[in-house]
């Protein structure tokens, strides 16, 4: 055979060979296209393996600082130079499935104060924890059967300003428990929760044995004889067993600001039912960029077992419980993650 026959031989063969696997080809993509309408593992007839497990849980984290400032330098309408930070965190775990959710959350807030010529001073102090386990019957209910635990106290001593000798509050003292069960309503696309309890327990903790003594946030104080010696201790804790509603919705009222309010309401069944002890909270949050917030908003609290002691000319007078409120307003840098 001559070298140009056999270089003719060559190319049809090649020819035959490339014509054959591109219509191998064509057959394959064909079948695939059809198939993974029934496998939903292929994909444009590439194989694509799916996760063993589907995760149910979401998180959300977020740390930020605030910072104000005001200095004056000979200025001549007076005025006090001062420096407030606050240093703040929300930590957010869930899960959620078919019939279950278990909500968990954790908050901190701790706040500093600077003025020329006076002592460094806090400005807030808190630390909480709240966890919601609930089940449902049905998929299509909004509505769960639900047990609630929420954690709540503080960092470091609190004073009554300008004494810094003796302190109102300690870590621990107090600290508030709720362990309840009850049912919960959760309408998801407005980011709304309702949880209703006609069984939660209250504990109020207060172990700093001084504070307890002085009968401190309700629990029992010490006992003394005429000469003012001590007889007993004053208890450390205080148990209550009553109703919980708490509420929380979060919405975005206009664009770039988001309202979050969050109401507790609590009575107890033996002592002075239908007293009820208010913690609500309400903040707005403005995004400015991705890292830049701002947050105005306030705290009100009213508990029975608080009461209000103010010092004049070196004598206390106890005015029992009083309505307290807390306003906030922030400018500061915000990391989520």
């Amino acid at each position: 055979m001559t070298p140009i026959k056999n270089l003719f031989v060559i190319l049809f063969l090649f020819y035959s060979i490339c014509s054959f696997s591109q219509i191998k080809i064509i057959t394959t993509l064909v079948d695939t296209t059809i198939t993974e309408k029934t496998n939903p593992q292929l994909t444009n007839g590439i194989i694509t393996t799916k996760p063993d497990t589907i995760s149910y849980w979401k998180h959300k984290n977020i740390v930020g600082l605030d910072i104000s400032e005001i200095a004056f330098v000979n200025w001549s309408a007076g005025g006090t130079s001062a420096i407030t930070g606050l240093v703040r965190g929300e930590f957010k775990y869930d899960y959620k499935d078919d019939l279950q959710v278990w909500s968990n959350e954790l908050f901190f807030r701790y706040g500093l104060n600077k003025q020329e010529g006076i002592e460094l001073r806090k400005t807030d102090d808190v630390f909480k924890i709240n966890s919601t386990y609930g089940l449902r019957t049905s998929p299509n209910s909004n509505w769960y059967h639900s047990a609630k635990f929420n954690f709540n106290t503080q960092f470091t001593d609190g004073y009554k300003y300008p004494n810094i000798e003796d302190p109102i509050s300690k870590p621990f003292a107090p600290a508030y428990i709720f362990l309840g069960i009850g049912s919960e309503y959760i309408y998801k696309p407005e980011n709304f929760n309702l949880y209703l309890s006609p069984l939660t327990l209250k504990s109020t903790l207060v172990l700093d044995q001084t504070l307890a003594n002085s009968g401190a946030y309700g629990v029992e104080p010490a006992v003394y004889d005429a000469n003012k010696n001590l007889i007993s201790e004053g208890s450390k804790s205080k148990t209550e067993l009553g109703i919980l509603i708490t509420s929380y919705i979060e919405k975005e009222i206009f664009t770039n600001i988001i309202l979050k309010n969050r109401l507790n309401l609590y009575t107890d069944y033996l002592h002075n039912f239908g007293n009820i002890d208010v913690d609500w909270q309400c903040f707005s949050y403005l995004k400015v960029n991705q890292y830049v917030k701002a947050n105005v908003g306030f705290n009100l609290v009213y508990d029975e077992d608080i009461d209000v002691i103010t010092e004049k000319n070196g004598v206390k007078y106890n005015e029992g419980a009083k309505v307290q409120l807390k306003q906030v307003l922030g400018v500061g840098v915000e990391y989520i993650f």
